[in-house]
This record gives C-alpha cells, structure tokens and sequence, in this order.
C-alpha cells in the first residue's frame, strides 16, 4: 500500500539548503511545481557553520520544512588533501541547522545521508542497518564520520524532543547543476570532461583513475528528489531510508559510454596506483511500497562544437567551460522500474573560492572518477507510475 500524504508540502514554507548544488536545485525546481514556498540563502546571507548566525536566520524565517542539502562535498582527492575541512564543516552545518529547526517547532526536516557511511566491508547489497557495524571506506572517513553524526543528531532529537526529523541516503547522482572540476567533481561530470578535453586536445591516451573495475550506480538528481519530496510528505520514522534505482556499471563501461558521447576515439589507461573505491553491487528491494515512480527515459546525447546536447523531457545543454551538465547523460543500459525508496519499519554555492573548493552538497562524495558504494533501496521499492511522477 502506498504511504498516505501525512504533511503535504504545498503552501508551506520550506527551506532549502544548498539550494544552488546538483540536489538543492533540482529540490527547487519539484517544490516549485507543487507550490511550496521556498526559502533559500547564499553563503554570503548565511554562513551555515556559524551557529548565532543560523539560529537568528531560522528564528526570524521561522521555515515550516527543512531540507539539509547543503555541505562540503568532493571526489577522493579533495577528501584525502582536506580531512580538517571536510569534517569540521560538516559537523558544523549539520548541527547547526538541526538544532535551530529543532529550538524554533521546524515541524518536518530531512537530512541528506551520504551511502559512503556504510561500512566498507558491509553484507551486501548494503542496508540501512549495517551502518556503525565496521570501519568507513578511508577515502572518505572524515565526511562520513561528518554525516553519520547528523543522522544521529536526527534520531536523538525523535527520540527525546518528539521532532519529525527523517534521514534520506541518496546514492551516486548526477544531472543539471553538476560539478565538472576534476578535483572536486564527482564521477560522472568528471569523467566528461576529462574525456571532452582529451578530444579537444587531440590525446591518444586518455589516463583514469583506479582499475576500472569498481561498480557503481547513479541516479538521475530528478528522480531521487521525487522521491525525498515523497518521503519528506509521507514518511515519519526513526530508520534511515535509501534512495537507489536497483542498476550498475562498471567504471570502465561507463567510461566507454562517455567516450562515444563526446567522441573520444583514443585509448583510456586506468592508473592503478590510484584509489579504486568500494565494489558494491546493485541493491535489491525487501517488500514493494507501491506504484509510485518511474526513471526518465534514457537521452540521445550527441556533441555539437563542443556542447553536450541532451534530447528527453528537456534540452539542456552544457557550456563548454562546464557551468552545467546534459540531462540524463549517462544510465545503465536496461530500462528497469527505477524510483527506490522505503516505506515505514514495523551549497551553497561558495562565493569567493575556486571550483576545487567549492561547497556544495548535493550527493555522496563520489571518487572521481573510481568507484563508491552502492546502498541498498531499503525495505520497499517504489515502483513506476508515470513518465512525468506527480506524487
């Protein structure tokens, strides 16, 4: 059965954080449709790390929903060159905007998990319960130390104050706002550029990180906010819940894929004194939640004098110097149900600093481009409805 609407969001002031990233942009455009009223701030409005700061903004703004989108994110090298930063960032944006919701009557909020906080050597497919039972993936210890914290602060403010906090861990994402620095990036826009510049530059042998060999699995950045909008209007639990779509791919088929995209004819040499990240597979569902939600259909992406042209719902079309991405570039190859979520258990974009330093959370820090870790969907899967998911 599906889970009733118990907090419908249209009408309701709902803040957004990181609400200029790959995740708080595309929450803004789905709240927009449903007729939210939508509250946002720059890092020059509001730093989020800044504890008075915040705790006056949300005292005077007095949201009735928070999504905790924002914070400081990267592939494995920005982790590995910037541990301090990315764990004491990270615990502080999280505190910060917890508590306050929590002092001022924020009657629903969703913090944004991260699946890279699962156990590195977890049973898999990963679930929600083998968080804390083993030590982190070492690429990314200081982030996931940073997350783990907030959903526990989550869960603590249930479990003594009463406060509908709920905790959404989406998998690997990718869409329109995307990150294409190749260090900070994640793997997807990583990749796309590495390889486009590689043409562009006319390079026999294009040099990636890792063996190749590692799976992941991405989500189109659209798909998993349906789904965190249905879970923030629905969903009232303890547990954390997983949103995955149930497909992989290698980072070597991947990196083909890019390859014919951007016509890229050369070789790829994969370093393997570079991190290759986790090997996880697909996740599998536990019980079917309902008929909710379908994929966006695979693109037809072609390059056209350097711009990558995306065909599907939308045309977007990515700047040469990589201010945003195409639509749906790059998807497993079968065309499968694939909205994953749960149902009940019985960036800020940084003003002033270098895309490499950029804050910006909007998805699990994803190595770039090796591999990262596939969550489990959780205990339901939310199967298709429609091409255009209203819910």
């Amino acid at each position: 059965m599906p889970l009733p609407r118990s907090y419908p969001l249209e009408g309701k002031r709902v803040w957004v954080t990181g609400h200029a990233g790959l995740v708080g942009s595309a929450l803004v455009r789905r709240l927009s449709q449903i007729k939210a009223v939508l509250l946002t701030t720059t890092r020059t409005e509001l730093d989020l790390r800044d504890q008075s700061a915040v705790n006056q903004w949300v005292g005077q703004n007095r949201p009735d929903a928070v999504f905790i989108a924002a914070a400081t994110v990267g592939g494995i090298e920005a982790n590995r060159t910037r541990p301090a930063e990315f764990l004491f960032d990270n615990l502080m944006i999280a505190a910060n905007i917890i508590h306050a919701a929590a002092e001022t009557g924020v009657r629903k909020l969703m913090f944004l998990g991260s699946s890279c906080f699962y156990p590195r050597e977890a049973e898999q497919p990963i679930r929600e319960e083998s968080i804390l039972t083993g030590p982190f993936e070492p690429t990314n210890e200081w982030y996931a130390v940073a997350k783990v914290a907030g959903v526990k602060l989550c869960q603590a403010y249930r479990q003594q104050h009463g406060k509908d906090f709920i905790v959404a861990v989406p998998t690997s994402l990718y869409g329109p706002g995307d990150n294409f620095d190749l260090v900070s990036g994640h793997v997807i826009p990583a990749l796309i550029r590495r390889l486009h510049e590689a043409r562009v530059g006319g390079v026999e042998c294009a040099e990636l990180w890792g063996t190749g060999k590692a799976i992941r699995e991405f989500l189109y950045v659209d798909d998993a906010v349906d789904a965190m909008v249905f879970l923030m209007e629905r969903y009232s639990e303890d547990a954390i819940i997983n949103i995955a779509g149930g497909e992989e791919i290698s980072i070597a088929a991947l990196a083909e894929r890019i390859a014919a995209v951007v016509h890229f004819h050369g070789r790829v040499r994969y370093d393997n004194s570079k991190p290759d990240g986790g090997r996880l597979p697909p996740p599998e569902a536990r019980l079917a939640a309902g008929g909710l939600f379908a994929r966006r259909p695979h693109s037809d992406i072609r390059v056209v004098s350097g711009h990558a042209q995306s065909k599907g719902r939308e045309d977007v079309k990515s700047s040469a110097k990589y201010g945003s991405n195409p639509t749906r570039p790059f998807a497993p190859d079968t065309e499968k149900s694939s909205r994953r979520a749960s149902e009940s258990p019985d960036r800020e974009r940084w003003p002033g600093k270098p895309a490499s330093d950029r804050k910006d959370r909007d998805e699990a820090p994803a190595t770039a481009p090796g591999g990262r870790r596939t969550p489990h969907p959780g205990r339901g899967t939310l199967q298709p409805k429609s091409h255009d998911a209203s819910e």
